[in-house]
């Protein structure tokens, strides 16, 4: 029979793959709700006689900004919502059920954005709620599954949007995403049935049971137990809050800029980056660019018990630097191939998922029990902070580059 703490890890993978489905597949379906049914009308380059993509209206960046504000700004009140963990994780499948009928439903863009939101609200609030549960688990393999989890989640949610909207099996957009409704039922069941809140040995009172203090923002919970604590989960002061979030930023914002570059790429170069005449229209091309980072992103974010990255700056650097590249490429078509921008696109992804798992890892072995929850969650603004600034900018570039590739 498995063990508890296998069940525990699988639990937090299973977790992490539904808290990030709807929000990865609302930006999988992003070129498709900004262009309805249609494919982006082409015009011939006299010069090359080569079709050339005409930009969408509206850059995808806006589907993104719909898709991570939300998610924000519920992390950062999400400390002082007097909601316990059982209410929290009912808000989180509600709205991530409400996100896919929503969106599937909708017959104008409007609403459409609507139900981006509810994604967004209930991929936001899952992460900062499960992080901080993951606190009172003494197994620290625990944010490894967590965030392998998340990078399955890009996975299965952009093949699975891809391949049912391929001409093979044919699906509309608005079907595919009611059947994706099955993820939130999946995070339930997962929540409620597969883990439990395991105990831990107090090492201050040999033997001894002391009722547990969930961390800040967990209070009021009935599913807490009993268990024995290796020290005291008292509330956490303002002014040590404000000392601890001073010697997070080294954390935080190596994580922000790389999560900045990495979506700037995805939202506002991906739909530009447009092969003609091959095996895959324009909207499939988005669609699969999409799949093929998601990949990196689960490998890299399962790669923390084989390799740690201790300098996390070099992600940065190196995740601005294929915004660069990517940018001459949408300016200069330089690089003829498709594989070729399918490889870099994967580099892209095993950046991002590697900053994001090796950063929460070092959050989580550099603090003590006391301060870990909180800490989580704090960290945690970080990548939703680095995509929100990037959504906005991907608007702007967005008008820009379009001007200048349809002259």
């Amino acid at each position: 029979m498995m063990s508890q703490t296998n069940r525990n890890r699988i639990g937090f993978w299973i977790l992490g793959l539904c808290n990030n489905y709807s929000y990865v597949v609302m930006l999988s379906a992003a070129f498709d709700i900004l262009s309805g049914s249609k494919e982006p009308k082409m015009k011939i380059d006299p010069d090359d006689n080569q079709e050339t993509p005409i930009c969408n209206p509206m850059s995808t960046g806006a589907i993104l900004v719909a898709d991570i504000v939300p998610a924000l700004t519920i992390k950062l009140i999400s400390p002082v919502l007097p909601l316990g963990t059982n209410i929290r994780v009912i808000l989180v499948i509600g709205l991530a059920l409400a996100s896919f009928i929503i969106v599937s439903l909708s017959t104008t863009t409007w609403i459409s954005f609507l139900g981006v939101a509810f994604a967004s609200l209930s991929s936001g609030l899952g992460e900062a709620t499960f992080l901080i549960f993951s606190s009172l688990f003494a197994d620290t393999k625990t944010i490894a599954f967590w965030s392998s989890g998340t990078g399955g989640a890009g996975v299965l949610a952009a093949i699975s949007y891809a391949s049912l909207t391929s001409s093979l099996i044919g699906f509309s957009p608005h079907t595919t995403l009611l059947v994706m409704t099955i993820i939130p039922v999946i995070m339930a069941l997962t929540f409620w049935i597969l883990i439990k809140v395991p105990t831990m040995e107090n090492s201050s009172t040999e033997n001894s049971l002391a009722p547990i203090s969930p961390p800040f923002g967990l209070e009021g919970d009935i599913r807490y137990e009993t268990i024995q604590v290796h020290s005291p989960s008292d509330h956490l002061t303002l002014s040590e809050k404000l000392n601890l979030m001073k010697s997070l930023w080294r954390f935080m914002l190596p994580l922000t800029l790389v999560y900045y570059a990495e979506y700037i790429i995805n939202q506002c170069f991906f739909e530009l980056l447009y092969f003609p005449k091959i095996w895959l229209n324009h909207k499939e091309q988005y669609r699969w660019y999409q799949v093929d980072y998601q990949i990196g992103v689960l490998v890299s974010r399962s790669s923390i018990s084989c390799i740690r990255i201790k300098y996390l700056w070099v992600l940065s650097l190196l995740q601005g630097l294929n915004v660069v590249l990517v940018l001459v490429q949408v300016l200069t078509n330089f690089i003829p191939f498709i594989w070729f921008i399918l490889l870099l696109v994967f580099w892209e992804g095993l950046l991002g998922g590697a900053a994001y798992v090796n950063t929460f890892d070092q959050v989580y072995r550099k603090f003590d029990d006391r301060h870990r929850g909180f800490c989580l969650g704090a960290t945690s603004l970080a990548d939703s902070l680095g995509i929100a600034i990037s959504g906005f900018s991907s608007i702007y570039f967005h008008n820009l580059l379009c001007d200048l590739l349809n002259r």
